[in-house]
């Protein structure tokens, strides 16, 4: 993720950097988004997925208004590319609602496996749509990754469950989401950005997450319904903050230190032991991933 507007991350200009505290919080940020997808996986036992999403972002929305005061800056609810946010917002919808539905039927560990594609898709549209084309390595590192994805979902056979489709549109839309927030980061405040995406979504989703509303049985699941939005705006904060504090290259792989959360939150809660199949392609998607960190690291040196 790019810095805050207003930091120009160039030659001869020095940014804040604590890697250290950098790491520290982007473990934080991508335990915050293991635990939002196990309350997700606990709540779609007795909640319609639609309003588990829908309250995700309500709570996300009203979260980020009171953290970052919108009353006292209305301006951060100022755009320059209204289209862009709409579009923006669509795929993280998309992300969310996917990948709910996803958990609901499938092991947490084979949804990050797969999920973890999302950065070898991004490398690969980077080209056509922000002119960023990838090298011969890079692409052979995509090819292997998306091996890996394959690995994990085993299409043909079956093995594959059919949900397994949903945590592919999520890792689609994810892809999409993130260039499309690379593009507006140009422009746009990072705050402003997390408080539009939350606002704009709840607006959107409340026609879809009325209509299929359960009323919680019991205070607990109040509180987790609630804490969905707490969790995911607060991941975002974290991720937000770790960037301010160390460079992208060094943080992104402890982002895949949320299969280690997936699997420990699986085992507890869900009894999920990971496949073979699941670890393995989990491993391969992995290493592409970090193979394509570490070509971007000696690409700009």
């Amino acid at each position: 993720m790019r810095q805050n507007k207003g930091q120009k991350p160039i030659a001869g200009v020095e940014l804040p950097s604590a890697p250290l505290a950098g790491i520290g919080l982007i473990v934080l940020a991508a335990l915050s988004f293991s635990i939002l997808d196990a309350v997700a996986k606990y709540l779609s036992a007795t909640l319609p997925t639609l309003q588990i999403a829908w309250m995700r972002f309500v709570s996300h929305a009203v979260l980020a208004i009171i953290a970052f005061r919108v009353w006292n800056a209305p301006s951060l609810l100022k755009t320059e590319r209204p289209v862009l946010q709409i579009i923006r917002t669509l795929c993280l919808l998309g992300t969310t609602v996917f990948n709910f539905l996803a958990v609901r039927y499938l092991q947490l560990a084979e949804t990050t496996a797969i999920m973890f594609a999302g950065p070898l898709l991004i490398t690969a549209l980077a080209g056509p749509l922000l002119g960023e084309w990838a090298g011969p390595r890079r692409w052979v590192a995509i090819l292997v990754g998306f091996g890996g994805v394959l690995f994990v979902t085993q299409p043909g056979t079956g093995a594959m469950h059919w949900a397994a489709i949903y945590s592919v549109a999520a890792m689609i839309s994810y892809a999409l989401y993130a260039l499309l927030t690379r593009q507006l980061t140009a422009t746009e405040n990072s705050a402003g950005m997390l408080i539009i995406s939350g606002l704009l979504a709840s607006i959107l989703m409340t026609p879809s997450g009325l209509s299929v509303w359960v009323m919680p049985p019991d205070l607990w699941t109040w509180i987790l319904l609630l804490g969905t939005g707490v969790l995911g705006a607060g991941g975002h904060m974290l991720f937000i903050k770790a960037h301010t504090l160390a460079p992208a290259p060094v943080l992104a792989p402890f982002m895949y230190s949320q299969i280690i959360w997936m699997i420990g939150l699986g085992l507890m809660f869900f009894n999920d032991v990971p496949t073979v199949t699941t670890l393995i392609g989990a491993a391969i998607v992995v290493a592409s991933g970090l193979y394509i960190l570490y070509r971007e690291r000696v690409k700009s040196l």
